[in-house]
C-alpha cells in the first residue's frame, strides 16, 4: 500500500509538467497571426510581393493551428484578435511595410530569405 501512495505523486507531477510543457511549448513556438483592418493595431506591417526571391520570408498559409510553425513561415490564421501571437497590417505600397512576404503553396517552401529580420515574429 505504501509503494502505491509513493509511486502516485510522481506520476501526478510527470503528468502534469508534460501537460505544461507541451503548453508552454505550443505558446513559445507557434505562428498565429491575425490580419486587423488599422496600421496602428499591428505588430508588424507587412507587403506582398510578387516574386519569391523579393521576400524576407516565405510563408505558407496551414489548414490547423496544430501544424502552425516555430517562426519558419508556416503560419495559421486565427479569428479572433486575442489568439494570436502577432497581429499584422497588410500594407499597400513596399516602403510602409517592416516585412516583405510571398506566400507559396507548399508547406516545404517556406522559410526566411532575410533571417536578419527573422526577429519580427518573435
Amino acid at each position: 500500500m505504501k509503494l502505491i501512495y509513493a509511486i502516485a505523486p510522481r506520476t501526478s507531477m510527470q503528468f502534469i509538467c508534460s501537460i505544461l510543457l507541451l503548453f508552454i511549448t505550443d505558446i513559445c513556438f507557434s505562428q498565429k497571426v491575425y490580419s486587423v483592418k488599422y496600421a496602428n493595431q499591428a505588430d508588424i506591417k507587412v507587403f506582398v510581393v510578387k516574386y519569391e526571391n523579393q521576400a524576407d520570408l516565405k510563408v505558407y498559409k496551414v489548414k490547423y493551428q496544430n501544424e502552425a510553425g516555430k517562426n519558419d513561415g508556416n503560419w495559421f490564421f486565427v479569428e479572433h484578435q486575442n489568439q494570436a501571437d502577432k497581429k499584422i497590417f497588410f500594407v499597400e505600397y513596399e516602403n510602409q511595410a517592416d516585412l516583405k512576404v510571398y506566400f507559396v503553396s507548399y508547406k516545404n517552401q517556406a522559410c526566411w530569405g532575410n533571417k536578419n529580420k527573422s526577429h519580427l515574429m518573435y
